[in-house]
């Protein structure tokens, strides 16, 4: 995979949409573009380990199952296994062999994560940290249209000028927000337009909402 540029990109992921929409993508911007960098290195790494953090509903298992498909193991809720068992995969990362010896990608959504086993905590404490971040104003303009894609869902022109102005700058409430049109959109049975943007920023943020449209 060629080193992304510094404007936004995509990473088209041959994964399906549960509602049945179009394929899930990533969309590189801020937040992410240093972490899609360095899952393209893996050679680079501190004793052939990463860990990936980031809020909630940021990608980082679609990440994941990106980096999987080259050539690297990847370990998704590593929080919430058992880190006896992670100790022995990040032992396996370290020597030769055929499923061993792999980079090793581990993906948790504590943050910070509090490891207890002393061993495993020193080992993916000199490995390399990763950490998505919050999208700025382009990179949650992108998220919007990814988000009304997987739906199948037409958005009007200046949606994503209208929207993120008024909206919270997170992975979730955006994706909350675009479902929230969604819905209103099919209530309703009226196209995605500025009236159905107004009734579901209310919806999420209440009537006071009207002071800024």
């Amino acid at each position: 995979m060629a080193r992304p540029a510094p404007s936004n990109q995509q990473i088209a992921l041959p994964l399906v949409a549960r509602d049945g929409g179009a394929a899930q993508r990533v969309v590189i911007g801020n937040a992410n573009t240093h972490v899609v960098d360095a899952l393209s290195e893996p050679e680079r790494w501190p004793f052939r380990t990463a860990v990936l953090t980031g809020p909630r509903r940021s990608g980082k298992s679609l990440l994941g199952r990106w980096a999987a498909g080259q050539g690297i193991r990847v370990i998704d809720n590593a929080d919430t296994l058992d880190e006896a068992e992670l100790f022995h995969s990040w032992n396996a990362s370290q020597e030769g062999g055929s499923k061993a010896g792999e980079p090793l990608l581990l993906i948790a959504n504590a943050r910070p994560w509090e490891i207890r086993l002393p061993d495993l905590a020193s080992r993916l404490g000199g490995s390399l940290q990763l950490e998505i971040g919050e999208p700025d104003d382009a990179m949650a303009a992108e998220l919007i249209e990814a988000f009304a894609e997987q739906r199948a869902l037409s958005l009007a022109e200046g949606a994503a000028e209208y929207l993120v102005p008024r909206t919270e700058r997170s992975f979730a409430a955006l994706e909350t927000l675009v479902a929230t049109i969604d819905r209103i959109s099919l209530e309703r049975q009226a196209p995605a337009t500025m009236s159905v943007w107004r009734a579901a920023l209310e919806a999420m943020q209440g009537p006071e909402q009207q002071k800024l449209l």
